[in-house]
């Protein structure tokens, strides 16, 4: 069983075009992110999944495996398995998504990921971080509620729980948006249609959740501080001139 971290990245992002690409730091953003996932013990491969020859090129330059997938991808999960399918991943390997705004993740977040899944009987695992309550009415941060067992009890960019009387002692809990998955299970969801939830939200893994597999979840501390917008970008290239980061 192998251990292989898929990083999917398109170039047409909406809020920042050619993300994958930004170089203000004297490296892509692609290369950053790279760079973190290979912190990580337990990755026997890292790959870079992107539908444009311009990455491939950038990924090839800096020493690690990119393969082309289809334009037509509705979705990172199709992405991920078009790649799985590729590279033809045994039924058992464990197939990591790291998401390609990822640059600053820590290296024993993946590891807890990769371990959560190992000993896990769910068909996929995913991390979750203390989400401050007045960030909790924003939509773009993702927010879990899990049972008693660490599992995905379901997703929202809503503020769930909510706290119908004020009276409750209520903790939010913030999605980052990473994954472990066996291959096999991969092209399974892949394969799955979308569901009614996961079109409303507007998130991928309510489908799993949807059609009735269970998703495990670990609490990390990690503020999942991703790369969406230019202003996020220019306070990461901040952080890395600053000395934060290596540049």
């Amino acid at each position: 069983m192998s251990v292989v971290a898929i990083i999917p990245a398109r170039y047409g992002s909406t809020r920042l075009p050619g993300k994958p690409l930004l170089a203000e730091t004297g490296r892509p953003l692609i290369q950053h992110v790279v760079e973190a996932v290979r912190q990580a013990d337990g990755i026997d491969r890292i790959v870079v999944a992107t539908d444009d020859e311009r990455i491939v090129e950038a990924v090839e330059s800096f020493g690690c495996q990119a393969v082309m997938t289809s334009q037509s991808c509705r979705s990172g999960t199709d992405r991920l398995a078009e790649a799985a399918d590729t590279l033809a991943l045994a039924a058992a390997d464990l197939v990591l998504n790291i998401q390609c705004d990822e640059p600053e993740i820590p290296a024993d977040c993946i590891a807890k990921l990769i371990e959560l899944l190992r000993t896990s009987e769910a068909e996929m695992a995913t991390l979750a971080s203390p989400l401050p309550n007045e960030l909790a009415e924003k939509p773009d941060k993702v927010k879990v509620v899990c049972n008693s067992n660490g599992r995905a009890m379901y997703f929202s960019r809503a503020k769930i729980p909510f706290n119908r009387d004020g009276e409750a002692d209520v903790s939010y809990l913030l999605h980052l948006g990473v994954y472990a998955y066996r291959a096999a299970f991969l092209r399974r969801l892949a394969a799955m249609p979308p569901t009614p939830a996961e079109q409303a939200e507007k998130l991928e893994q309510l489908r799993a959740l949807e059609h009735g597999f269970a998703i495990a979840v670990a609490v990390v501390d990690y503020d999942g501080a991703g790369i969406d917008t230019p202003e996020d970008y220019a306070a990461f290239v901040a952080r890395v001139k600053g000395g934060n980061k290596g540049a």
